[in-house]
């Protein structure tokens, strides 16, 4: 039986006797949420679980044990920009996997390296373990990372090259993967060749014990009548630029001086944004809060009128799920976004859907939604619903045990 949609599955010995390290370069843990989900599921099911990630603001602990779970963290270069940025990032981050990797199986050890990206190169690591040691390597794929670096730089050249090679060579290494959409899944049995008996689509379901209803926050709104919340990193590929032109289409075209925008992030773009809201003069209608803990993104989201999701049609986004819609969703909150495949998939009727890449449609949208509270109270409790019945977490749980199943079957 499935848990229900407000709980953690039951416990269970499915895992007994094995242990997992799970590699993330992207964000600390317990920050990353999706990883933090995986990695308390394989504890509540026998599974022993140890983390290598990098540190973060609040996340400074080089190792600590959280609910049973042996964390390590290693220091990483400020936010790449750039090739040679990135060159610095992948090279330091490898070099800190391997020699934690080494400490976690003196000390823990270890049958599966659970390598998420990005990057693509943890396959380097999880390779030498499974030739040398005979570890198994569970591919868990986050982003594609080949659209990812052509979203960011806009061109296909050496680098995206060596970004498919990467890719290629992961699937290649891994006994199984876990794919967060049947977009990536079909990418990881076309493009990588992988068994499809041996893919596994695993959603990245939000907790709905996590994701509370609560009250408004009416100072968040700034003496306005309406607040619209953003949540996500502050990146280059998010299209934040589209967001901050539609605000500036309702505040200053539309004259509507009753809206404030609550932006909630960290990222390496967020002090150009807020350069940017100024120089379309509405730096007083925007709050950037950066990076937060999940109480500050819980008021913003809860206080929220609406909900948008800023991120351009490309390649990179329009196959990938958004956790931000999910948490939409989860809170019942209606949404804004572009017409993207796999956004149209999570969120359905939960969402409005602009002219893909037009702020002015985007704003009229949003615009539509404030002024429809009746429309907008019908499009949140859709989300919800979907989420309790169908996307939360719980449901996605068992998905993750059978991959690993997966990984002993013969």
């Amino acid at each position: 039986m499935t848990a229900s949609a407000g709980e953690a599955a039951p416990r269970s010995n499915r895992g007994a006797g094995r242990k997992v390290l799970i590699i993330v370069e992207n964000l600390p843990v317990p920050f990353d949420r999706r990883v933090w989900q995986e990695a308390n599921a394989l504890t509540r099911h026998g599974y022993q679980v140890s983390i290598i990630c990098p540190t973060g603001k609040g996340f400074e602990k080089r190792h600590e044990i959280i609910d049973g779970i042996a964390v390590y963290r290693h220091p990483l270069p400020l936010d790449a920009k750039g090739a040679f940025g990135y060159l610095l990032e992948y090279s330091s981050a490898l070099f800190w996997e391997f020699v934690l990797a080494w400490r976690v199986l003196f000390r823990h050890r270890f049958d599966v390296i659970h390598a998420c990206n990005p990057p693509d190169n943890i396959f380097l690591i999880g390779g030498f373990f499974k030739l040398f040691l005979r570890k198994k390597f569970l591919f868990d794929h986050h982003d594609i990372n080949p659209e990812l670096y052509e979203a960011k730089f806009g061109r296909r050249d050496f680098f995206y090259r060596v970004m498919l090679a990467w890719e290629r060579w992961t699937f290649r290494t891994a006994d199984v993967s876990i794919a967060t959409n049947e977009s990536y899944r079909r990418i990881a049995i076309e493009r990588g060749g992988m068994d499809p008996a041996r893919v596994f689509v695993v959603r990245s379901g939000p907790s709905l014990e996590r994701l509370r209803l609560m009250p408004p926050v009416e100072a968040l709104r700034k003496g306005r009548k309406y607040l619209v919340g953003y949540v996500g990193v502050m990146g280059a590929q998010e299209g934040l630029p589209y967001l901050l032109r539609a605000a500036r289409r309702i505040i200053r075209d539309k004259g509507r001086d009753d809206v404030q925008f609550g932006l909630v992030g960290g990222g390496p773009e967020l002090e150009a944004l807020k350069l940017l809201a100024v120089e379309l003069g509405i730096a007083d209608y925007v709050t950037f809060t950066g990076r937060a803990p999940d109480q500050v993104l819980l008021e913003v989201l809860n206080t929220a009128d609406v909900c948008v999701n800023a991120d351009e049609y490309n390649p990179m986004n329009d196959k990938s799920t958004m956790n931000k819609i999910m948490e939409y969703m989860a809170l019942g909150k209606p949404i804004v976004q572009f017409d993207l495949a796999e956004g149209r998939f999570s969120a359905q009727d939960a969402s409005v859907y602009a002219r893909r890449n037009d702020a002015d449609d985007m704003a009229d949208r949003i615009v539509e939604l404030l002024d429809d509270p009746a429309r907008r109270a019908t499009m949140g409790a859709f989300g919800r619903k979907r989420v309790e019945n169908e996307l939360a977490w719980p449901y996605e749980e068992p998905k993750l045990l059978a991959a690993y199943d997966c990984l002993w079957a013969k």
